[in-house]
């Protein structure tokens, strides 16, 4: 399955659908009105043997020219044999292996733009498209938004072919589909929906398939056009699908029975259906032993409630609840606001603005500098504000603490969820006290028990219980107790092979 080059509204309609004529000047002259000002597409004449007239169209830096002249040119200028009457006896003569035969200008069009050459031939009627594509592009090294501490150091990166080769290198079955849509009118960029056939839900597949097709946009720069229009519930702060650089992580998703996206010209791949614990989870998890896996992953949802809840919960205490705070803690915590002239709740909100603006300052900034920038302005802008009295010591460590923990998340978008939170949390706890806290609190989990993404409960397996899965999210079970795929991602109940057993001996 593969969806056709959507239409672009910069090409005539007529034009683009005529054949290719056996008259080189006229379907040269057609594709140089389509072509007008683009200084970067080359029509180069070319002389055959026995005169045969033809030119080679290509875009500057696209192709090989070593291989054009080497492998094309040079062998047709020396046919001894009479002139080729059909561009199949042209394909005889050449030793490039990717070759095709186009009939219309727009097909050579599409060829062209895609990065191929286009051999077109006087008294031959059609073209003949070659694969010499090659460009620049990264190398590939180990990938800067999740960290590696155990586990390959390889990332995707900007080259569809590359990052399909890398997820086929680690699954080396006929039964990992890669199926190829085309997305964007101006843009034409193609994407690859991957998927291991009798693993994956059929339907899920399907539903991915049928929502990249619905896709009319002029042009995809990045996966995250694609994400926000895959997403059922736009307006959600929570992301409903996995993003990832790390081609292991795909392969494993795949083996789940999940299903990935693949966009050139982006490292990132989309992976869906996803659900919160997922979010939460690390590849590390999975290759360090069970019980350090288990650990983290507790340390990990500890400092999930502190990041979300630690300004709320200190706002809501020294303006309600001040009964709940032992009498010592709460005098030299009196004593440190004694002279600041805010209440606690905008106190708050000052410092966490400054600080959100600090982190996202030390993003924008060159890499050199942007950490230190960042470090030092939180420390001096901190100092200076509780030594002018405008905010106090303790606050100060609440939003530090809970900055820090918003870092330990995998996951970016579910740090950026929880950033985002935080501010209506702690402004219904200045207002109500712990009663808004836990008000916001049923809010949120009301949401995610309604969240579906791609069909799959954004809470699974905790809501609704899949019990087997459950080993999987509270804590991290021993490999030779994980015997089933997740029942929310597979087709029917998939059992994993752990020991090399028959299934009926497992």
């Amino acid at each position: 399955m593969h969806k056709p080059f959507p239409e672009d509204p910069s090409i005539d309609k007529e034009l683009s659908g005529a054949m290719v004529s056996s008259d080189l000047a006229g379907n040269v002259s057609h594709l140089k009105k389509l072509f007008t000002d683009c200084s970067d597409v080359v029509f180069q004449p070319v002389q055959l043997h026995h005169k045969l007239a033809a030119t080679v169209m290509y875009i500057r830096g696209m192709i090989n020219m070593e291989l054009l002249d080497g492998y094309v040119l040079t062998p047709l200028k020396k046919i001894d044999s009479d002139p080729p009457e059909t561009i199949s006896k042209i394909c005889e003569q050449i030793t490039i292996s990717d070759h095709k035969e186009l009939q219309t200008i727009g097909d050579i069009v599409n060829d062209v733009l895609d990065g191929r050459a286009v051999l077109i031939m006087d008294k031959l009627a059609g073209a003949l498209s070659l694969g010499l594509t090659s460009f620049e592009k990264r190398s590939i090294e180990e990938p800067l938004a999740e960290a590696v501490v155990r586990g390959p150091r390889e990332g995707f990166i900007e080259s569809l072919g590359v990052n399909t080769s890398l997820i086929r290198r680690r699954l080396k079955t006929p039964a990992l589909k890669f199926v190829s849509f085309t997305v964007g009118r101006y843009s034409k960029t193609e994407l690859n929906v991957a998927y291991i056939k009798g693993i994956a839900k059929p339907e899920v597949v399907d539903q991915v398939m049928n929502r990249i097709s619905q896709i009319d946009m002029d042009g995809v720069m990045e996966s995250g056009l694609i994400e926000e229009l895959l997403e059922g519930d736009n307006y959600s702060p929570f992301s409903q699908l996995q993003i990832t650089e790390r081609p292991d992580v795909a392969a494993s998703c795949l083996l789940e029975g999940r299903v990935i996206i693949i966009t050139d010209n982006t490292p990132m791949v989309l992976i869906a259906p996803t659900t919160f614990w997922s979010m939460l989870q690390s590849p590390e998890d999975y290759y360090q032993r069970f019980i350090i896996g288990t650990l983290i992953r507790w340390l990990r949802y500890l400092f999930l409630l502190v990041a979300m809840l630690a300004p709320a919960v200190y706002v809501a205490v020294l303006t309600f609840h001040q009964e709940m705070v032992p009498t010592t803690l709460l005098l030299r915590v009196a004593k440190s606001r004694e002279e600041i002239p805010f209440p606690a709740l905008l106190e708050a909100l000052i410092m966490e603005v400054t600080f959100e603006a600090l982190r996202e300052a030390g993003v924008r900034l060159p890499r050199q500098v942007g950490s230190a920038v960042s470090i030092v302005g939180a420390l001096v802008i901190g100092q200076a504000a509780i030594q002018a009295g405008l905010v106090s010591a303790p606050m100060v460590m609440v939003v530090a603490i809970t900055g820090i923990s918003s870092f330990m998340m995998p996951q970016y978008p579910t740090s950026i969820a929880l950033r985002i939170l935080r501010f209506p949390i702690m402004i219904l706890s200045g207002i109500l006290g712990l009663f808004g806290l836990i008000l916001a609190m049923l809010f949120i989990i009301s949401h995610l028990c309604i969240l579906r993404s791609f069909g799959v409960p954004y809470l699974a397996p905790l809501s609704p219980i899949y019990p087997n899965a459950l080993k999987d999210v509270l804590i991290r079970a021993p490999r030779s107790k994980m015997r089933w795929r997740p029942a929310f991602y597979t087709r029917k109940r998939n059992l994993i092979r752990q020991s090399g057993k028959p299934d009926e001996q497992q």
